[in-house]
């Protein structure tokens, strides 16, 4: 992994209650707060002034959030993906070293799998009743993406903490 092990230490306290704020707002209103979005981000802003190796790293990473806020909403706007999910993606991209975007597609497509079966899976059993009141059981074939990304993102900071160089 490119991501150094102790970049990704100092941001996984960090991220992961909103990571989890993310999943659980979305599961239950099949909503991401904007809120979470800016917070996600601001983490990285200042977080990462003592998180990255270097200075350069730092302005580098940086760069991701505009480049992710572009693609999430083409794919926004492709209907791929909700306004919420493409705010994430892209306040969740400076997160992501470049040489660990391929493990990241990987991790993601993964956590998604993971996550529509789950999901599925309690909607249409009787796990459905533990948390009766969400939005996400009753809005057809849209899913709510939040636990998917929101997981991917702690796995990847997870694995970086592990891993990373």
């Amino acid at each position: 992994m490119q991501i150094p092990s102790h970049t990704a230490l100092w941001f996984l306290p960090f991220v992961v209650p909103v990571c989890l704020m993310v999943v659980h707002s979305d599961l239950r209103g099949m909503r991401i707060h904007n809120w979470c979005v800016d917070l996600l981000a601001a983490i990285f802003v200042v977080v990462g002034l003592v998180a990255m190796p270097t200075w350069s790293a730092y302005g580098w990473q940086l760069l991701h959030l505009p480049i992710g806020i572009a693609l999430g909403f083409l794919f926004y706007a492709g209907g791929a993906v909700g306004a919420g999910d493409a705010k994430f993606v892209g306040a969740a991209a400076p997160f992501v070293a470049l040489g660990d975007l391929r493990l990241v597609a990987i991790l993601f497509t993964m956590t998604l799998l993971a996550g529509f079966a789950t999901h599925r899976l309690a909607k249409y059993t009787a796990l459905r009743q533990l948390a009766p009141e969400w939005k996400s059981w009753s809005v057809g074939s849209k899913f709510p993406m939040g636990l998917c990304l929101g997981g991917t993102l702690v796995i990847y900071l997870m694995l970086g903490v592990l891993y990373g160089r």
